[in-house]
């Protein structure tokens, strides 16, 4: 049989040779892909349209009702939602990303295009981590920031002062060679230490490198509960001295006696936009926030130093009592939400069992004290141990639901790339898009889906510099996802992370499909992006 398909096909050739043009039109479709009877939604915030969309050599060649011409490969969508690929401006991809190259949590979401590098901490110098991303088969597009508390730690360490002259210019030259490098802007973590040592005036100054390139800053702010006003106050004034863009990033309110000072903090925005400074906001849309024990519990003073540093003063009594003082009131006004089963331990390295187990279950464990008290202690022994990663219910929803209707809002995961079943992560890692679109959109009517997928593409795209992607247009980059918007949804819990989002159906990464129904292909197109003042 293959014989004779082999000399069939020799002699149709033979006699296709004779006919001027037929041997073209047989050996050279005109598109690559081509995806027929789609819903599209452009990015734009434009009404959805019924259309075809043609894919060509990695781009968006053609979009249109009843496209001519033949494909490679045609596939019909049978109407569901085709958008522009998920662009994720904030995520911790740079754990795992070369643990899982494929990202299947995040592909599965319909995300194509991750930016690593968030508050305040990097790759540095970070050159030659994007040259190892570069060399590396991998399936989503990634970019990074520059962290402002890395670069501090480098030239100051973890040390509670301002810097010197010669250390501010050491620090604003590792800047512009990060941008030079090709990162996308200066990320600021001033909860964090270092950076909750640097004044405000410190950051000005590197941000101003940064924007004189073409960067844009993006901050965890210095709080989130008690003085979130005074925080996005401060990021504000830093992209207007700084002469920046400028983001807050995974905008929250920690602690029920805070919930509702978004009507506050977003009429500061509004007010920054009326006035000329490009301030905007991400978020996630869950009730708990992940960070370590240590920086969410303890005082930022302990941390000086490092870890190290705090388990000595830890075994301090005069000093571990003044920290108890401390980390009890976190625990009943912000962070601990007042209960201490709303802290559960995510991950510790040292003890793998750990994970998932509330601090109440820690105090029991221990035969400590029922108390927040005794959940003060049962964190200073995580910490003692070397620390562990947690999950922390004290945000209100209808914070969440006012950020997300703000018109200078985007979304973004905070997430990171996830070892299937290692762990007990924050689902935000797994179901941070597909959940917008399925309780959000679908199930509230919060937003309409034309405006959450403006928020999830052509927004961050518009953010981090990228004009050719985050809308669904000819000539664009074929950075592509369907889905069915009856049936999309965030499958992972609190309770069980590890469940990958439902109803995405196909994302195509720089032309070519790396997720096809419930498989993730054998495609790596992933790119490696760079900012605007790459070298």
């Amino acid at each position: 049989m293959k014989t004779r398909w082999y000399w069939g096909c020799a002699a149709a050739l033979t006699l296709l040779c004779f006919v001027p043009g037929a041997a073209d039109a047989q050996v050279a479709p005109a598109y690559d892909l081509l995806l027929r009877n789609a819903r599209v939604v452009d990015g734009s915030g434009s009404p959805w349209y019924r259309a075809d969309v043609a894919v060509r050599a990695g781009v968006i060649a053609a979009v249109g009702p009843s496209l001519a011409g033949t494909a490679l490969r045609e596939i019909d969508v049978a109407d569901q939602v085709v958008a522009p690929g998920f662009i994720d401006v904030h995520t911790h991809a740079d754990r795992a990303l070369f643990q899982v190259p494929t990202a299947d949590n995040y592909i599965r979401q319909g995300v194509t295009t991750i930016i690593a590098g968030p508050d305040g901490s990097s790759a540095l110098p970070l050159g030659p981590w994007l040259d190892s991303v570069a060399a590396l088969p991998r399936t989503l597009n990634v970019g990074s920031m520059v962290g402002q508390g890395t670069i501090r730690a480098r030239v100051i360490g973890l040390a509670d002062r301002a810097a010197t002259a010669a250390e501010m210019e050491r620090m604003r030259a590792l800047a512009e060679q990060a941008m030079y490098d090709g990162a996308f802007g200066l990320s600021t973590g001033l909860f964090y230490v270092p950076g909750a040592f640097t004044p405000t005036e410190e950051v000005v100054e590197i941000a101003r490198v940064v924007g004189r390139l073409g960067g844009f800053h993006v901050s965890h702010m210095r709080d989130e509960a008690s003085g979130v006003v005074e925080s996005v106050r401060e990021t504000i004034r830093i992209g207007e001295e700084g002469g920046l863009a400028t983001q807050v990033t995974h905008h929250k309110v920690v602690g029920q006696g805070y919930w509702g000072a978004t009507e506050q903090t977003l009429r500061l925005v509004d007010e920054a936009r009326e006035r000329g400074v490009d301030a905007t906001i991400d978020q996630y849309p869950y009730t708990a926030s992940s960070t370590s024990i240590q920086a969410a519990l303890l005082p930022q003073w302990v941390l000086e130093g490092g870890l190290q540093r705090a388990q000595q003063r830890l075994a301090d009594p005069s000093i571990r009592a003044r920290i108890r003082e401390e980390t009890v009131r976190i625990l009943q006004l912000e962070r601990g939400g007042g209960d201490p089963d709303n802290v559960v331990v995510a991950n510790c390295a040292w003890d793998p069992t750990l994970a998932g187990k509330t601090l109440g279950d820690v105090i029991e464990l221990r035969g400590l004290e029922p108390s927040l008290q005794g959940a003060a202690e049962a964190a200073f022994w995580l910490v003692e141990r070397g620390g562990c990663a947690g999950i922390f219910h004290a945000i209100g929803e209808e914070d969440i639901v006012r950020i997300m209707r703000h018109p200078a809002s985007m979304i973004a995961s905070d997430g990171e790339i996830v070892v299937f079943g290692r762990a007990n992560p924050h689902p935000r890692s797994y179901g941070t898009f597909a959940r917008v679109l399925s309780v959000y959109v679908r199930e509230r009517a919060l937003l309409t889906l034309e405006a959450a997928v403006r928020k999830m593409s052509a927004f961050p795209a518009q953010r981090l510099g990228l004009a050719d992607r985050g809308l669904l247009r000819p000539g664009l980059v074929a950075d592509l996802v369907v889905f069915d918007p009856a049936r999309v949804r965030d499958a992972a819990t609190f309770e069980q992370p590890h469940q990958y989002a439902e109803g995405v159906s196909l994302v195509i990464v720089n032309g070519e499909v790396v997720l096809e129904g419930d498989r993730v292909t054998a495609a790596r197109p992933g790119r490696v992006l760079y900012g605007p003042a790459k070298r």
